[in-house]
């Protein structure tokens, strides 16, 4: 993440009214054990809130979202004779995806940790689950309806919906995509400017937008690549590949 985007992230998260499900703010909190059971809340709540990733942020003042920076250095914490990062990593289960960003903000030494969202089954933290109601962290057990909720959105979890290539610009978006394609499945005029070109991948859940860059899904790789070697991975399933093309005529009808 270069310092621009993180830049643009932080604003945006800074915009929002309030704390939400997938948003933490903190300034000087550094319990490790604290920040791991907010990894698996957060990655809980991002699911349910069909956000591809939730925040914790240091550095951010909680009532007034402003810049106000923090002591705070992932990078020389260490839990006996780990790093912070990796203790973290190994007391979640199943093991997500996170990564810790330290920007300088306005000379404001702030701390970002952006956590995938869980997909196979809810995240635990030393084998607790958690999850957040509104803006407080609670035991996933204690709400029975949302440990359900996640456990159904995972069986409804399908290869096709999932993200194939993250942070791609919207030039190598039509450049990837036969989006002329589309078009005539959906039997609409394709739009005279790129921006109208991509608001309806993004609809069709081709392409999903973060920030300016875009991601693309592992059905629009199969249903659209102008070539599929520029997929690599996507190679191994020419015959789910196969039957997706030959089925694009009733995937849009």
């Amino acid at each position: 993440m270069d310092k621009k985007y993180f830049e643009i992230l932080v604003e945006e998260l800074r915009a929002f009214p309030k704390e939400s499900e997938w948003v933490e703010f903190k300034v000087g909190n550094i319990n490790p054990q604290i920040i791991g059971e907010y990894i698996s809340a957060l990655s809980n709540s991002a699911n349910l809130e069909n956000k591809e990733y939730a925040y914790l942020v240091f550095g951010i003042e909680d009532a007034t979202h402003k810049l106000i920076g923090t002591s705070f250095k992932p990078t020389k914490e260490k839990i006996g004779n780990q790093e912070l990062e990796n203790w973290l990593i190994t007391q979640l289960e199943p093991q997500i995806d996170f990564k810790i960003y330290e920007v300088i903000v306005n000379d404001k030494n702030i701390v970002l940790f952006q956590i995938e969202a869980s997909q196979s089954r809810p995240v635990a933290f030393k084998g607790v689950e958690y999850i957040r109601v509104g803006s407080y962290k609670k035991k996933l057990k204690e709400h029975p309806e949302k440990e359900r909720k996640i456990w159904r959105k995972a069986k409804r979890t399908s290869f096709e919906k999932e993200i194939y290539e993250k942070n791609v610009t919207s030039d190598k978006i039509l450049e990837l995509l036969n989006y002329p394609s589309v078009f005539k499945l959906l039997q609409i005029p394709l739009p005279a400017n790129k921006d109208g070109i991509l608001r309806k991948l993004e609809e069709e859940k081709l392409i999903i937008k973060k920030l300016n860059k875009y991601h693309i899904t592992n059905i629009g790789a199969l249903l659209f690549a102008n070539d599929l070697n520029e997929f690599e991975t996507l190679k191994t399933k020419n015959s789910q590949s196969n039957y997706l093309q030959r089925e694009k005529q009733t995937a849009y009808n």
